[in-house]
């Protein structure tokens, strides 16, 4: 009997980046998100913005949508949520209405960022059970991604 590795943070990141990289060839900004609970990925989205001219389908929305379809439920208590970039106010009150458990982010969004940076939603306690937050992983190769688009993109 095989025993199914066990997602750490890095292997959940990096399932996060291979999502965020998919979405460059869409022309869409490459933030990826990965939903885990226990040790099954249940949810891989990455931004769909551009390709659906929908301004609410950024990867976590698009991740937490698909995991409630799986799940048959909108909770998602015991689930973690691993997203490439610092998820925006859209993003973070929808992880906190989902009651998402935990959130692992990699690079941080000083111009958007809901999880510390300009707000944090994430970690407001009037709006009810606050997840367990961890930063920073991969977070070199997160911003690498985002600032190499982007560059491309001013090209």
């Amino acid at each position: 009997m095989t025993k199914k590795p066990i997602i750490t943070p890095e292997l959940g990141m990096s399932a996060a980046l291979t999502e965020a990289k998919s979405a460059i060839s869409r022309g869409e900004v490459p933030v990826g998100a990965v939903i885990v609970i226990g040790d099954e990925i249940i949810a891989t989205a990455s931004n769909r913005t551009e390709e659906l001219a929908d301004p609410t389908a950024h990867a976590e929305i698009l991740a937490i949508r698909e995991a409630c379809k799986k799940q048959q439920d909108w909770r998602l208590e015991d689930a973690t949520i691993y997203v490439t970039l610092e998820p925006c106010t859209m993003c973070a009150a929808a992880i906190r209405n989902a009651r998402i458990g935990k959130v692992i982010f990699g690079a941080k969004d000083p111009r958007m960022g809901a999880g510390g940076s300009l707000y944090d939603i994430l970690l407001e306690p009037r709006l009810g059970p606050e997840p367990k937050v961890l930063e920073g992983i991969e977070s070199s190769e997160c911003l690498k991604l985002l600032n190499d688009f982007f560059k491309t993109l001013r090209k």
